[in-house]
């Protein structure tokens, strides 16, 4: 059994307004055509600089679920952590973000509703001198508390 098998993100209980993170990425071509592989989009905008001009863009875009994903993934991996999910968002993509763009996601718990066991967080992304690409928000349900069985082997007496 691997080691991350009873690893778990931050329950409801250890959770507070303000708690927050940041997370900085780069987005690569490598990126991008893995993205574009797994979901079969073949979207010229986002491979293609002169068509991208053509659509006034600077060159080739990410596409914004890429974005996305990046949100989610910091949330199950980091906050709260594993075992958590996102269940509601809304989210309003400001600016384009380009192939090789060094992107910042800021996150910030605004809301813990215990009765619900949701949090709400705000998640903010930048690009560049602070040029905002992304304003969401996020209901996300923490893991719950879970307990470990320990795994003990009989070992066979003989008299």
């Amino acid at each position: 059994m691997s080691e991350d098998t009873h690893r778990r993100g931050k329950t409801i209980d250890e959770l507070a307004e303000g708690d927050s993170l940041t997370v900085n990425e780069s987005i690569s071509d490598r990126d991008i055509m893995l993205y574009l592989g797994m979901t079969n989009d073949n979207n010229p905008l986002y491979t293609q600089d002169e068509y991208a001009k053509r659509m006034d863009y600077e060159g080739a875009v990410v596409p914004q679920i890429l974005l996305m994903g990046i949100i989610t993934s910091s949330i199950s991996k980091l906050l709260p952590g594993p075992g958590s999910q996102v269940v509601n968002s809304s989210v309003n993509f400001v600016l384009p973000v380009y192939h090789n763009e060094d992107v910042t996601f800021n996150f910030e718990v605004i809301k813990v509703d215990t009765m619900k066991e949701v949090i709400t967080l705000s998640v903010t992304g930048v690009k560049g001198s602070d040029e905002r690409i992304i304003d969401a928000v996020l209901m996300v349900k923490p893991p719950k508390e879970f307990s470990v069985v320990n795994e003990t082997k009989k070992i066979g007496v003989s008299s």
